[in-house]
């Protein structure tokens, strides 16, 4: 799992771009989903699906997923999320998909000088410390269960976490 995580965070360093259908840091970005691919081929996980859908259908079928109702940042469903765990959201993009999952990304832990829950993945806006991110990054992981705002725009919602059960034996 640390060698994971150390390649995970060495794809931070390269200054890549959210890049959508690439899952090669050599095209200069990657999306969510390419991202989990890309980390998780290079550590010895074989089987794993490209897109952020299939890799919920695949953690779900190990039956390795943890799905979080709660809008709470110390909610009880989290108490089993893991370094290395899969996160994943819907409405970060309209698709028509089933399971509508469009994001996913990588759990890192707490960060030990503010305590808050950070992640690594690809994105195209999301935040740390309050500023904005595109590309290749570590983010704030929060719980926010948005939906659909007031004006009808779709908003992420986090439905929850798997764990890669190749990765836990």
């Amino acid at each position: 799992m640390q060698k994971l995580l150390i390649s995970a965070l060495e794809l931070t360093t390269r200054n890549l771009d959210y890049k959508y259908g690439s899952a090669d840091p050599n095209t200069g970005g990657m999306d969510c989903s390419g991202f989990v691919y890309f980390v998780l081929k290079q550590n010895g996980v074989g089987d794993v699906p490209r897109d952020s859908s299939e890799q919920y259908s695949w953690v779900r079928r190990s039956r390795q997923f943890e799905p979080v109702l709660s809008q709470k940042d110390d909610s009880f469903e989290l108490e089993d999320l893991k370094p290395g765990d899969l996160l994943f959201w819907t409405g970060t993009y309209s698709i028509e998909r089933d399971p509508p999952i469009t994001h996913a990304m990588i759990y890192l832990g707490r960060e030990k000088k503010t305590g808050h829950r950070v992640m690594v993945g690809a994105s195209d806006g999301r935040v740390y410390q309050g500023e904005s991110r595109n590309g290749v990054s570590v983010f704030d992981f929060k719980v926010q269960r948005n939906g659909k705002a007031d004006d009808g725009k779709l908003r992420p919602t986090f439905i929850g976490y798997g764990h890669i059960l190749a990765l836990r034996d």
